[in-house]
């Protein structure tokens, strides 16, 4: 059985490196968000929008907008997949941080804590989206605000939700995490293999 090939709406490396790790092959379908252009969509919550009801909404939205960027590019016809990962906090969303001042912010809140990282999975094919959700619970130790300076400092928290990157330096404040790693990570590989399964385009 040749491995299944498709679109992939994200320039996520993370989300890049699982969908190899799966054997799946994949073309990158880019959304615009170059400035001075009209972006495909504004990721921000909605008035009272609850957090796993947002990142449901993003990932769908990002597959939908990447079938039509598809079709009207002309390409080959292929399953287009969207995700979106987002930490939450006492039911508030802890996206990007914006700058370093905002990476401090968010993880003097997250240290010592156990928060939700909340993924959701889009497949848009054949006029349907098939979509899943991994929520995980992780927990940071107690954090020096010097530790959390120097770790700003390095650059890693800046494109990752939540400031920081589970498979990266700071796997060194993870005191426990409950759920799926990869989830963590940008993209549950559990997750994702079944809904490629639902739509016949099964992993193995």
């Amino acid at each position: 059985m040749s491995a299944p090939s498709i679109y992939l709406a994200s320039k996520s490396p993370r989300r890049q490196e699982l969908l190899r790790q799966l054997g799946v092959e994949f073309e990158e379908v880019l959304l615009r968000e170059a400035p001075g252009r009209r972006r495909d969509l504004v990721e921000q919550p909605r008035k009272d929008e609850k957090a796993l009801d947002y990142v449901k909404r993003i990932a769908r939205t990002k597959a939908a907008v990447g079938w039509h960027r598809m079709l009207r590019r002309e390409l080959t016809p292929r399953p287009v997949l969207g995700a979106d990962t987002e930490v939450v906090l006492d039911g508030a969303i802890f996206g990007k941080p914006r700058d370093a001042v905002d990476a401090l912010r968010m993880l003097t809140l997250l240290s010592g804590r156990s928060h939700s990282v909340i993924t959701a999975v889009a497949i848009s094919w054949e006029a349907k989206i098939v979509r899943a959700v991994s929520i995980s619970e992780v927990t940071l130790r107690k954090l020096s605000h010097e530790e959390i300076e120097r770790y700003v400092a390095t650059g890693e928290p800046f494109d990752k939700a939540g400031g920081y990157a589970v498979q990266g330096r700071a796997a060194a404040f993870i005191s426990r995490l409950e759920g799926s790693y990869s989830g963590v990570m940008g993209l549950p590989l559990c997750e994702t293999a079944d809904v490629l399964a639902r739509i016949g385009f099964p992993v193995l």
